[in-house]
């Protein structure tokens, strides 16, 4: 049963809309910000249901896949469309994360939250429950098991967020609503209502007389439980604890006709009771306020950012709250990695390389060279992972960083060609380069991966300039992945970062990427392999030939 915003509305008066108020340490009243979303106080979770697109950047750098890995198992929540939507603004990132503080440094604050889901979700099995009965009265009693579970974990988490004193203000907002809330009339009602008809439910008794395929139903008193009476008689002949036998009916069990109709001739004889549960089904039916389902859905999603980091955290590698600016482009970040491929060396049980990288003033753009298989795609990968995951409110890998926070994140990579534009490669290329300047702003981000290596090599760095003057013209940042040296060196807004090799063995990759001059080495060896004319393809196909003259 998916999560939705309008899931469960109650017709609890909408009193977020009006600043609360709580009493300070003076004894005044201080206004404190009404609660809307643990998402950000200006989030709007409206429009955002399965159909919310997926950025295009996401398939060239991995994102997809660490959205899966983050979001498999909670489908029940709707968690993608959360992590299609960047946030536009520092102060709705500083929000995120200092919700994601208040959980990883306050471990009983995180287990409470955890249990909140946990009963929220046995609330939505009843519900589920009472959906698919179809016995009227066996419908009405998972219905009251859901508004007791819902009732008893609300009270539960305004207590405890009392108790644990969160700091963040998402979280302290949300304490207070849950106070204001728990002691409103509408939520008063509704759990003395529950608990009344819950115990006058217990009060019911009734007896059976089954004789010749007939059943009788009566409220007479037929003397007690007689399950006590039996243990009485045989108590003294016990000479040690028994084993348990205990059986748990399970909550799907269906009532059959027989047993049905049981209960509506005891409902009959306890007319009063089952009319006021009829009453109470009624006059509930919308009881869950709107916040609390919208709450339940939302935190699932720094929960589940949680859980994805800790097999990384296990296994050593760093997470950290970025620095983020609207408008400081000397951005930095000190031993990052790429999340999508870490989580596939931990399961391996492989290393992690990581990489640091800083831009200083008027720097802008990243040249990155090096030969094939080097890191350099990964690292491109990294930086366009960092300030998304940033743009989220999210912790990013690393031990620190510095990150700018983006309008637009595009990608440039090389893609096979489309049969179906009926294009060529290179004007495919061409066309989405400049579709893609033609929409930047100097507050984009652009990481391209390869370029124009469908043409030769003069017109690839005929091309690659172009490119370069446009977006050192619009004072953009920018990652280009290129065998080209030449662009390591366009003018002062680029940086030259290159992918080393082992000193002693040329052919074994370090996948460390650091800042250094381009050694022109890289275009002839990618040249090299193309032609297979590297020492190993020229000794394989020398040995094959001498085979083949071999008179033996």
């Amino acid at each position: 049963m998916p999560i939705r915003p309008a899931d469960h509305l109650s017709a609890f008066p909408a009193e977020h809309s009006s600043p609360p108020a709580t009493s300070g340490a003076d004894g005044l009243v201080v206004e404190t910000q009404p609660f809307r979303s643990i998402l950000g106080d200006a989030w709007e979770p409206d429009g955002l249901g399965e159909g919310q697109e997926m950025p295009e950047c996401f398939p060239d750098l991995n994102l997809d896949q660490i959205v899966n890995l983050i979001t498999t198992g909670r489908e029940q929540y709707n968690l993608v469309p959360f992590f299609h939507s960047p946030v536009t603004s520092v102060e709705a990132v500083h929000y995120r994360q200092d919700v994601f503080r208040d959980l990883i440094e306050n471990s009983r604050l995180l287990q409470l939250i955890r249990s909140f889901a946990e009963s929220m979700a046995n609330m939505r099995a009843h519900l589920a429950i009472a959906e698919k009965r179809y016995y009227k009265r066996q419908k009405q009693a998972a219905f009251l098991d859901a508004i007791e579970t819902y009732c008893s974990a609300t009270l539960k988490l305004a207590d405890g967020l009392l108790s644990v004193g969160p700091v963040s203000r998402g979280l302290q907002a949300l304490r207070d609503f849950l106070l204001r809330y728990s002691a409103s009339e509408d939520f008063t009602v509704l759990r003395r209502e529950t608990e009344k008809v819950r115990a006058d439910l217990a009060e019911v008794r009734y007896s059976l007389h089954v004789h010749q395929g007939r059943v009788t139903v009566d409220c007479k008193d037929t003397g007690g439980d007689f399950s006590e009476e039996v243990l009485r008689t045989f108590a003294k002949f016990r000479q040690a604890d028994p084993r348990r036998h205990q059986l748990k009916v399970p909550l799907s069990t269906e009532m059959n006709h027989i047993e049905a109709r049981i209960l509506d001739l005891v409902a009959a004889l306890h007319a009063e009771v089952f009319t006021h549960l009829d009453e109470y089904c009624d006059r509930h039916r919308n009881y869950c306020h709107e916040l609390m389902t919208r709450f339940d859905r939302e935190v699932q999603f720094y929960i589940a950012y949680l859980e994805q980091m800790e097999p990384l955290k296990k296994a050593g590698l760093p997470f950290c709250f970025p620095a983020v600016s609207s408008h400081s482009k000397e951005i930095q970040a000190l031993d990052t990695y790429d999340l999508a491929l870490a989580n596939q060396l931990i399961r391996a049980r492989k290393n992690v390389v990581q990489n640091s990288f800083y831009l200083k003033e008027p720097e802008r753009i990243f040249v990155v060279s090096g030969p094939n298989q080097g890191g350099k795609t990964t690292f491109a990968r990294t930086y366009g992972q960092l300030h998304y995951l940033a743009a989220l409110g999210c912790p990013v890998p690393g031990m620190s960083a510095k990150l700018f926070l983006f309008d637009k994140l595009f990608t440039h990579f090389e893609k096979e060609e489309d049969i179906q534009n009926l294009r060529g490669k290179l004007e495919d290329e061409l066309i989405r380069i400049n579709e893609i300047l033609e929409k930047a702003t100097a507050r984009s981000i652009l990481i391209m991966n390869e370029s124009f290596l469908s043409t030769t090599m003069k017109d690839a760095l005929f091309l690659s300039r172009e490119v370069m003057k446009r977006i050192a013209a619009l004072h953009m940042l920018c990652v280009t992945v290129t065998f080209l040296d030449e662009l390591a060196a366009f003018n002062e807004t680029t940086v030259s970062m290159v992918s080393t090799v082992n000193p002693s063995d040329p052919q074994q990759r370090t996948f460390k990427v650091i800042r250094r001059p381009a050694d022109g080495l890289a275009y002839a060896i990618a040249i090299a392999e193309k032609y297979h004319l590297t020492y190993d393809a020229v000794k394989a196909r020398v040995g094959a030939t001498q085979s083949d003259g071999d008179p033996s």
